[in-house]
């Protein structure tokens, strides 16, 4: 039996509730609606049009391309580079943004620039780059053309910014003050850093993480010189796409692309839920 009590307790969460739902004026719907419209044209329409192209072939079309030697070795070397390559600039990234947070030194400025470089040089720029210092004319006399490791080092190059400049604002707006009273209370190092800064960094991390991960999966021109682009060897996933475009084979090409597509998804998923946790248990 209700009581006057209960519908005393809930009208004002309704009224929280309807207040909550009148917050949206009519200048922010029409925003809000044009928003929405501008994202479906750039990005929600042009996905479905390529998952709809690999789906035309049908089931065993889709198997058919993803069970081609050819495919599923580039498939596996991008992804698999890339998740190398974005472990090394969660490690390297987090790094680089401490320091550059935390410490004041001689030509700091410089390594500022130098970070973002990758951001403004043009992928195949940075290919004639990454080729001149490390392909047969090496003036390191480091070789890596046409092997595994010029795929590595492309990514890595064209990633670097992305974990930094993820990292390094949260960084500055942490209190040192905060670890100082954790190191006063008897914690240790790792103890700090595990319970009092990882747990406010985890959120930059994953979203930097996310992004490396998902720019080398799509790169092309860093690496398309250096990488020599051999089948079954050093071909990745861009390079086969572009060459079932090429031979007319659109369908194929979305199939490849949208399996991309599903494994960025699920690592972004993935990335979201581990920080979700390390922010909880911090």
């Amino acid at each position: 039996m209700t009581t006057l009590a209960d519908s005393a307790a809930r009208t004002p969460l309704r009224g929280r509730r309807a207040a909550a739902r009148s917050t949206l004026t009519r200048g922010t719907g029409v925003t809000l609606g044009l928003s929405v419209l501008w994202l479906s044209v750039l990005v929600l329409v042009p996905l479905g049009a390529v998952v709809a192209a690999a789906a035309s072939g049908g089931v065993a079309g889709a198997w058919s391309v993803l069970t081609n030697p050819q495919t599923l070795a580039a498939i596996t070397l991008t992804v698999g580079q890339a998740a190398l390559v974005t472990v090394l600039n969660v490690v390297v990234g987090t790094a680089i943004a401490w320091v550059l947070v935390r410490d004041r030194f001689v030509g700091k400025r410089a390594i500022e620039v130098i970070i973002d470089v990758p951001f403004a040089l043009p992928t195949i720029v940075a290919g004639l780059v990454l080729l001149g210092l490390y392909g047969p004319r090496s003036p390191v006399g480091v070789d890596v053309a046409n092997t595994r490791a010029a795929v590595f080092l492309a990514f890595a190059f064209v990633t670097l910014p992305f974990v930094v400049r993820a990292v390094q604002p949260v960084l500055e707006q942490l209190d040192p003050d905060v670890e100082r009273a954790a190191r006063s209370l008897g914690a240790s190092g790792v103890q700090t850093w595990a319970r009092v800064l990882l747990p406010a960094l985890a959120p930059a991390i994953a979203a930097g993480a996310a992004m490396s991960f998902a720019r080398a999966v799509s790169e092309y021109g860093a690496l398309v010189l250096i990488s020599g682009n051999l089948a079954l060897r050093t071909e990745v996933t861009s390079v086969r796409i572009l060459t079932y475009i090429e031979n007319g084979q659109l369908s194929e090409a979305a199939v490849v692309a949208t399996v991309l597509l599903a494994i960025a998804l699920v690592v972004l998923v993935a990335l979201d839920l581990l920080q979700r946790r390390v922010a909880r248990r911090g």
